[in-house]
C-alpha cells in the first residue's frame, strides 16, 4: 500500500519537496489515527479494570500507564512507515529518522518508570509487602532507566554505539561516583534496611546520636524522615542508620507489650519483721489475699510487700501476665534498697501506657506504709525543720 501511494504521488506530484510534504502529512495522519485508536482502547479496558472486584489491578492498568502505551504507538507508527514512504537518501529522511527514535526511547522511558511506580504502589498497598522500606530500590530502578536512556539518546544522536557512550563515561568513573555518592550509599543502605527488615514507614525509631523520636513518615533513597513526637521533623541519610546504631520499637507494637521497668527505693532502717497482731491487720485489710502465710511465725515485712505487688501486677487486667513479670531487689545503694517491678503492659500507646504505668505505681507508693516500710529520699527543709535542729 505505502509503495503504491509512492508511485501515485511520483506520477501526479513533480515536486519532490511538496512529494515529501504529502507523505509526511500521511504519516501524522496515521499516527494520530493511531494514537486515538488505541487511547480508546486503553480507556475501555481501564474501565472495565476499574469494575472489576478486585483492586490491585487498577494500581497496575491505571490511567498514567494507558497514556504511556497511547503515546507510545504514534512513534512506533512513524518509525515504521518513515522507511517505506520517505527515500533513505534525503537528509529529511535522517533528521525524522533521529527525530522519530528519540521520540520512541522517550515514550518507552516514560512508559517503563510508569510501570515502575505502578509496582511500587501495588507494593504499599498489600499488606505483606508494605512493611518492607523498598522506597529507595525502586527510586534507583526508575534513576538506572533514566541513564540507559541518556546513553541511548546520546547514542542516536552522534551516531556512536552504546558501549563507544559507556567507555567514555567509564573514563570519568571517579566524578560521577564524587557526585553521585550520596545516590550509591543510599542504594546499597535502603537494600540492607529491606532486607534485614530494619525499618519501614510508620515504625517508631530512636537515634539518640541525631535527636531522633518519633515516628518515620517517608524511606526515599537519600532520606529517611521522621515525625518527631515535638512534631518537628527530622532528616537522616538511610546510611547512617546503617552505620550508627537506632533502635526501633516497632516489634514491641507488635508484640502487644511494653515494658514497664521502674525501682522504688526502700528505707532500709524499716525493714523489720511483723508480729502476729500486724499480720492480722494485713490479713483483715485484704493485703495478704493469694499469699501463704500459714505456719509462718515470723514474716519479713519487705518480703511481705513484694509477694503482694507480684500478686497485685499478676491480677491487673492491663498487664500482659503472658511476658516476663517480677518484683525483685537491686544491689543497695546509699539511698536505699532498690525494688524494682518488672512487667509489660498490654497498652503500646504513649498516653495509654503513661496512664496505666502511673496508676499501678500510685498504688504502689501508698501501699508501701501499710506494711510499715519507708520510700527513702532525700531531706527536704521542712524535714530538718520537724527535725528540731
Amino acid at each position: 500500500m505505502f509503495e503504491q501511494l509512492r508511485l501515485i504521488l511520483s506520477d501526479r506530484v513533480a515536486s519532490p519537496l511538496l512529494r515529501e510534504a504529502v507523505l509526511l502529512l500521511v504519516i501524522a495522519v496515521i499516527a494520530v489515527a493511531a494514537y486515538f485508536i488505541v487511547r480508546a482502547v486503553m480507556l475501555w479496558v481501564e474501565k472495565k479494570v476499574e469494575k472489576s472486584e478486585t483492586k490491585l489491578d487498577d494500581i497496575i492498568f491505571n490511567k498514567s500507564l494507558c497514556t504511556a502505551i497511547a503515546r507510545l504507538v504514534p512513534a512506533l507508527v512513524v518509525n515504521h512507515c518513515l522507511p517505506q514512504l520517505i527515500d533513505s537518501n534525503t537528509s529529511l529522511h535522517q533528521w525524522i529518522k533521529t527525530l522519530t527514535a528519540l521520540y520512541v526511547l522517550v515514550a518507552f522511558i516514560y512508559l517503563s518508570i510508569t510501570l515502575v511506580k505502578n509496582l511500587y504502589d501495588l507494593m504499599e498497598v498489600k499488606p505483606s509487602t508494605k512493611k518492607y522500606a523498598v522506597k529507595g530500590i525502586f527510586q534507583m530502578l526508575r534513576l538506572i532507566i533514566i541513564c540507559i536512556g541518556v546513553i541511548v539518546g546520546l547514542s542516536i544522536v552522534l551516531g556512536r554505539e552504546p558501549a563507544t557512550i559507556v567507555t567514555a563515561i567509564g573514563a570519568s568513573a571517579a566524578v560521577l561516583m564524587l557526585v553521585f555518592k550520596d545516590t550509591i550509599l543510599g542504594l546499597v543502605a535502603s537494600v540492607q534496611l529491606s532486607a534485614n527488615r530494619m525499618l519501614k514507614k510508620g515504625d517508631w525509631i530512636v537515634c539518640d546520636s541525631h535527636g531522633i523520636n518519633g515516628t518515620v513518615t517517608d524511606v526515599s533513597l537519600t532520606t529517611v524522615k521522621v515525625l518527631n513526637w515535638d512534631n518537628s521533623v527530622s532528616t537522616i541519610p538511610p546510611y547512617t542508620l546503617i552505620s550508627d546504631s537506632f533502635r526501633n520499637y516497632q516489634a514491641m507494637r507488635d508484640a502487644g507489650g511494653r515494658r514497664v521497668e521502674r525501682s522504688i527505693l526502700i528505707d532500709l532502717n524499716t525493714v523489720r519483721f511483723l508480729d502476729n497482731a500486724e499480720l492480722d491487720r494485713l490479713r483483715d485489710r485484704g493485703r495478704l489475699d493469694g499469699i501463704d502465710t500459714d505456719g509462718a511465725r515470723e514474716m519479713v515485712n519487705l518480703h511481705l510487700l513484694r509477694l503482694y505487688l507480684d500478686n497485685y501486677i499478676r491480677h491487673d487486667s492491663r498487664v500482659n501476665t503472658s511476658m516476663l513479670y517480677m518484683v525483685r531487689q537491686m544491689q543497695p545503694t546509699a539511698q536505699g534498697l532498690p525494688l524494682q517491678l518488672y512487667f509489660f503492659t498490654h497498652a503500646t500507646a504513649w498516653r495509654e501506657y503513661e496512664r496505666v504505668q502511673s496508676d499501678i505505681f500510685d498504688h504502689v507508693y501508698a501501699i508501701v506504709n501499710e506494711f510499715d516500710l519507708r520510700i527513702f529520699q532525700s531531706p527536704a527543709g521542712t524535714d530538718i525543720i520537724k527535725s528540731n535542729f
